[in-house]
């Protein structure tokens, strides 16, 4: 985006370009007072900010400031490792990513046999607050368990469980399928959110509770859905995506 002299760029245009909506009705927002920088409405048109820095917000929702860094969701296939190398010669992340011109981290980690959700970026400070325990978010998991999972075990997990190093707080959990077949040990699909990431925090959970985990996906980072994603592919966060990640890390 072409700045001023000054570094600076009207604000219906940065708005504009940033794919809130077409100029006229980023104009529009803008009357309407629905349109806050710094923590401050603004409804002059004309009014300039510098991109980069400006914290914008529309109708409550944070604007991510122009930057240089990508910003990649990533289905983790099963068997991968959670690192960008490895000595061992085990397929990694930056393997995955091999085609990707940027130097990327991974935030935060997945088990080599969990699948799902991980972030990458090539924006160190965003990667170490994310993985930081102080602005960690939810995080969902879908868990295909031995056993069948009853009404109780559910109410068990809702009212926290005791590790050998602490407790573990469980947001919501939810039994998705249950089943029994002849042909087929008996065994249950579970949906957990939880905040922390302690190692291989959610499969010492389940055998905690009588049902050893068979395979584990996360499904979910925050507000990050990972959908349709099919494994080993990335998509770019969404604009509403970074920005309330942006907001939860404080940057």
């Amino acid at each position: 985006m072409p700045l001023d002299d000054d570094g600076q760029v009207r604000l219906q245009k940065l708005l504009a370009q940033s794919g809130v909506a077409s100029r006229r009705k980023c104009e529009e927002l803008m009357l309407d007072g629905l349109v806050e920088v710094d923590g401050e409405v603004v409804t002059r048109l004309g009014t300039k900010v510098d991109p980069r820095t400006a914290v914008v917000r529309v109708e409550g929702h944070r604007l991510p400031p122009m930057s240089p860094h990508v910003y990649l969701v990533l289905n983790k296939p099963r068997g991968v490792v959670s690192t960008m190398s490895d000595p061992e010669g085990r397929r990694t992340l930056g393997d995955v990513v091999a085609d990707r011109p940027e130097r990327l981290f991974h935030v935060g980690r997945l088990d080599t046999d969990t699948s799902g959700l991980i972030l990458l970026t090539n924006d160190g400070d965003f990667a170490h607050r994310m993985a930081h325990p102080s602005y960690e978010v939810d995080k969902t998991y879908v868990a295909e368990v031995e056993g069948q999972v009853h009404r109780g075990t559910i109410k068990k997990l809702l009212a926290g469980v005791e590790l050998e190093d602490g407790p573990v707080t469980v947001s919501r959990a939810r039994l998705v399928e249950g089943s029994h077949g002849r042909t087929d040990r008996e065994r249950s699909i579970v949906e957990l959110v939880i905040h922390e990431g302690r190692n291989r925090i959610v499969r010492r959970l389940l055998d905690h509770v009588g049902h050893p985990v068979r395979r584990l996906t996360r499904t979910e980072l925050g507000p990050v859905r990972l959908g349709g994603l099919a494994p080993g592919e990335m998509r770019e966060l969404t604009r509403t995506e970074l920005g309330s990640l942006l907001d939860r890390a404080q940057l």
